[in-house]
């Protein structure tokens, strides 16, 4: 199987080299081009990715921060699908396991599967969850009241899925965290490219439904092991308030007007009980989620662009 891998790279230089490396381990497949597209980084890594010599290794220089869905295409359109199999998209904070790129490309050979995903793990070989159930009114409301951790810990309350059983059984899902992803290149032509206006969160989760809806099938294979180190979502009131905002805002546009005020209704009434509680990231992600034209002022402090 002949496969492309697309890196977005963002200040990436602690972690990218960790990842060429974890490439280069890979056999069983034909590994054609690394494409690492770089949004603007002011430290080394684009040297970095220059400098690899294990790995086939070509830069896309964005010029400016232009967010990861636009970075993907960008690196997308310098490939020539027809002669490939599969993309995988990997972020820079990702270290593969041995055989884990053929693990996938074998899951990937069904037909109908448009992504296989891999088992995620933290640096310290936790499970890191990262199995997702459909976005629904109901599960926002579960999570708002009694928060996602827990809800994911009872029956399909959660949209995201604890079980750690869940990890162990190869199987259809609904969606899952875009850190990994092999893409069929099939799919890659059929859904074209990643939706550009959410900038950071929600873009894999639009390309994941997009396919499902054109009748796709989603694939979690657990023999496919990657480290994923992670972002800082979950610190950063900025990335964190662009990520709550965006989940609303892709909501919306799939369910309409009056689901997607249910569903805003909801995140604004967990988001307000914990800033109550006084978590600084829930305070930050009121304002957007209030008005959600105000995500455009996010983008423009994440990018340095004039809100």
């Amino acid at each position: 199987m002949s496969v492309a891998v697309v890196i977005v790279t963002y200040n990436s230089g602690a972690v990218l080299e960790g990842c060429l490396r974890s490439l280069a381990t890979q056999t069983g497949v034909d590994l054609s081009a690394v494409v690492v597209a770089d949004n603007a980084s002011e430290d080394n890594c684009v040297a970095i990715a220059e400098a690899a010599a294990d790995v086939p290794v070509r830069v896309v220089q964005m010029g400016r921060n232009a967010g990861y869905a636009a970075a993907i295409n960008a690196a997308t359109a310098t490939l020539e699908l027809r002669k490939l199999d599969a993309v995988l998209v990997l972020n820079p904070d990702c270290r593969l396991r041995p055989d884990t790129l053929a693990t996938l490309a074998r899951a990937l050979r069904e037909p109908g599967r448009a992504v296989a995903a891999p088992k995620l793990l933290n640096p310290d070989g936790s499970l890191q969850p990262s199995l997702r159930r459909t976005p629904t009114v109901g599960r926002a409301l579960v999570e708002a009241v009694i928060g996602g951790d827990r809800a994911g810990r009872i029956g399909s309350l959660g949209e995201l899925v604890f079980d750690p059983a869940a990890y162990e059984k190869a199987g259809p899902v609904a969606w899952v965290t875009g850190a990994a992803m092999l893409v069929s290149a099939a799919a890659v032509r059929e859904l074209g490219p990643w939706d550009e206006s959410f900038m950071l969160y929600s873009e894999e989760t639009d390309y994941c439904l997009r396919a499902t809806d054109r009748g796709w099938t989603l694939w979690y294979e657990p023999d496919a092991v990657v480290e994923h180190i992670g972002g800082d979502s979950a610190v950063n009131p900025v990335l964190y308030a662009l990520m709550v905002a965006n989940k609303v805002i892709l909501f919306r546009r799939r369910r309409g007007a009056t689901a997607g005020f249910a569903y805003r209704a909801s995140v604004v009434l967990g988001e307000a009980i914990r800033a109550a509680a006084g978590r600084r990231t829930s305070k930050a992600s009121l304002r957007p989620l209030m008005k959600l034209s105000r995500r455009d002022d996010l983008i423009a402090t994440l990018t340095g662009a004039k809100p």
